[in-house]
């Protein structure tokens, strides 16, 4: 019996004895010295009741990311935030490795029904290999898509359906290199590939590393080739649509193939740190953050990894775009941010839809700022920078406020991206395949995406 009808029960009892008192001869009538005492009276009881209420219900969800510690940091942050404002939901987080680890456990997860309720992964043409029509919630209709810009939608759009939703800035590819060393040997910023491999070569010269790689983390040795798109488009404007319909591929046209050919170039100059090999991301960022070497090919997403555990050096680090043949033509490719989606067969589709709402709005930009500061423009309408920005964020924007000084990476372009892409970089980086059979090799590799994903003309 609850508590509450317990003391129901007994204030009904108390009436009845009092109404049996009543009908009683004056003689048996109870003395006044024996009357109950007011604290143990009804009302009491209730106000007790009242007390011992159970507060609402919390639900608990899973938010899937992957380890990247700066990642890692920025949800914790956002998760903290968003608990505050909604104290009837828990957020736990779950990590995976990144790279093609990372994919295959994402597909693995979708693919047995084991997937996060929420979980964090690339735009683009990654997205498109996840099978969002049948894997994720549709977000199309979600009242917070108003707020979300245009550009991005395309990227997480799958049958003319939305599925994601941005959770950080958009980025550029190119270079973070160390101030501090190109003031020590009079170096300046370069804008074509030239320029490029006369400032590593006094940088050698100087005794000091020229290019840090990290193979470590197979992911960061894409970056010479995914980040070179924006010169592959000034010379085949329509290269992104040719690639797709499988009229144009790397090994055979010129540009594109200089990409794998710059790699190759970086290895043979002598340039690399000695553990390129084996070093990590986080050694990349350290190296770079304190001068141990003068260039990182990187996404500017980094950049909140040197503000996490550099701050000190932030101010030394600077950013440029991936040099092409033509100084007068330099430009910067850019990445859409990573998108949050959320798991169709999720048990608890309208705590992951506030949890996706949060990270789409300008409360999660902020969170994620005050984590790792700014790293490049939000994709969030009214989501600002702040004004004291690093460094390499600054030299970051100039390239979006000037027309066509910026292209989409081919893989927001079109649906093919290898899997193999980052094993075969590696093995250029590292001097075992030329740039020739790795681009061949590629070639072969989105072959195989393309005709999994039915596209014509494959």
């Amino acid at each position: 019996m609850s508590t509450k009808r317990l003391y129901h029960l007994l204030a009904l009892l108390m009436v009845f004895a009092l109404t049996i008192s009543a009908c009683a001869p004056a003689a048996t009538e109870a003395p006044a010295a024996t009357e109950a005492p007011a604290a143990t009276q009804a009302p009491a009881a209730t106000e007790a009741t009242a007390a011992t209420e159970a507060p609402a219900e919390v639900v608990t969800i899973t938010y899937f990311i992957d380890d990247n510690a700066t990642n890692v940091a920025s949800a914790t942050n956002q998760i903290a935030a968003f608990e505050t404002a909604n104290p009837d939901i828990k957020v736990e987080m779950e990590t995976h490795p990144g790279g093609s680890d990372g994919d295959n456990l994402v597909k693995t997860r979708l693919a047995t029904g084991e997937m996060g309720d929420v979980f964090r992964y690339n735009a683009g043409s990654l997205f498109q290999a996840l099978n969002p029509q049948e894997n994720l919630l549709d977000l199309t209709n979600e009242a917070w898509q108003a707020d979300v810009i245009d550009s991005f939608k395309p990227t997480v759009t799958a049958g003319g359906r939305i599925y994601g939703a941005p959770e950080e800035a958009a980025m550029g590819g190119g270079v973070l290199y160390n101030k501090k060393i190109y003031a020590e040997l009079g170096l300046s910023v370069p804008k074509s590939w030239a320029e490029f491999m006369a400032n590593n070569e006094k940088i050698k010269q100087a005794g000091k590393v020229a290019v840090i790689q990290t193979f470590g983390d197979t992911w960061t040795s894409q970056l010479f080739v995914l980040a070179d798109y924006y010169n592959v488009q000034v010379a085949v404007p329509d290269f992104a649509e040719k690639y797709t319909a499988n009229q144009a591929k790397y090994a055979t046209t010129p540009a594109a193939l200089k990409s794998f050919q710059r790699q190759e170039d970086i290895f043979k100059g002598g340039y690399l740190n000695e553990d390129f090999g084996s070093a990590k991301f986080d050694d990349g960022l350290r190296m770079v953050a304190l001068g141990e070497g003068a260039h990182y090919p990187m996404l500017t997403f980094a950049i909140g990894g040197i503000a996490q555990n550099y701050p000190d050096n932030l101010a030394d680090v600077g950013f440029f775009a991936m040099p092409g043949d033509d100084a007068a033509k330099n430009g910067l490719t850019v990445w859409m941010p990573a998108a949050v989606y959320i798991y169709e067969g999720t048990t608890h589709p309208e705590e992951a839809k506030r949890f996706v709402a949060f990270l789409a709005s300008t409360a999660g930009c902020d969170a994620r700022s005050a984590a790792n500061g700014a790293t490049g423009p939000y994709l969030i309408k009214g989501c600002t920078l702040p004004a004291d920005v690093p460094p390499a964020v600054a030299d970051l924007l100039p390239y979006f406020q000037i027309d066509g000084a910026t292209a989409p990476a081919l893989e927001f372009l079109s649906p093919i991206k290898g899997p193999s892409l980052e094993q075969i970089t590696v093995e250029v980086g590292s001097g075992i395949r030329t740039a020739a059979d790795g681009a061949a090799l590629y070639d072969e590799d989105v072959k195989k995406q393309a005709e999994q994903l039915g596209l014509p003309g494959w």
